[in-house]
């Protein structure tokens, strides 16, 4: 029995895509997901062979979701309507992915290709050389998934990132705000260049956008879009080096 996930928001594209399971593979157990969040237990609990994952879905993209399981072990196939910077660097990452709406000839020569091969084992290793291209294909920009979307930043853009529990917000020049469903801890492993600092618990800065220091008890930042970041106490004099403070 080959036991397939569908992680997809539109219905249509679920219906569709099982129906086509059902009616050209032999033997197969399909599971649907409309929700993200919620195939995430699905796919840990029921340890698919396949799971077809839609990349653009407004309450948790495809890439995030990803790396919000704890089980790896199956074989990933990447649905999308429209993600064109991306399915270059999926296809050098050897996962597969399929244009919707799915056509049947490349969904079995998909399927086929699965079934020639050991299930999963080597995902992780994947998904690294997928995120490692996508910056590649990017021009070393940063990505940030979220609102359904792969975001591509210049790091100059980024004023600073606040952290609100669980959640991140990225602050851009053009007044944008970015809210990422992940901690600034998580967050902060793609800002890993010398213009940006965590400051605070709750703050990481880009230093080019530092415009004034206010003294006080840990002290203060105003950045340049007139938002303010809070220092540590512990984090004041190494501060004081990277901007020159006395």
């Amino acid at each position: 029995m080959l036991k397939i996930v569908i992680v997809d928001d539109e219905n249509d594209a679920l219906e569709a895509l099982e129906w086509k399971l059902n009616r050209y593979v032999e033997n197969v157990e399909v599971i649907k997901c409309i929700s993200p969040v919620a195939s995430i237990d699905v796919i840990n609990e029921t340890k698919p062979d396949i799971v077809f994952l839609d990349i653009q879905m407004p309450e948790m993209d495809g890439f995030t979701l990803l790396e919000n399981l704890t089980n790896r072990k199956f074989n990933l196939i990447f649905t999308t309507a429209h993600d064109e910077f991306a399915l270059k660097a999926i296809k050098v990452s050897a996962i597969d992915y399929l244009l919707k709406p799915v056509d049947k000839d490349e969904l079995m020569e998909a399927i086929d290709k699965i079934q020639e091969q050991k299930k999963g084992g080597l995902l992780e290793d994947k998904l690294q050389m997928l995120l490692g291209n996508i910056n590649e294909t990017a021009n070393d920009k940063i990505n940030i998934s979220a609102d359904g979307k792969v975001y591509l930043l210049d790091r100059n853009d980024v004023i600073m990132l606040k952290s609100d529990k669980s959640y991140t917000t990225l602050f851009l020049t053009n007044d944008q705000q970015i809210v990422v469903s992940k901690t600034l801890k998580e967050v902060e492993k793609k800002f890993q260049f010398s213009q940006f600092f965590r400051v605070h618990n709750s703050y990481l800065i880009n230093l080019t956008h530092v415009k004034e220091y206010l003294k006080g008890l840990g002290g203060e930042l105003i950045m340049s879009n007139g938002y303010t970041a809070a220092i540590s106490r512990n984090k004041k004099a190494e501060l004081f080096k990277k901007l020159y403070l006395d």
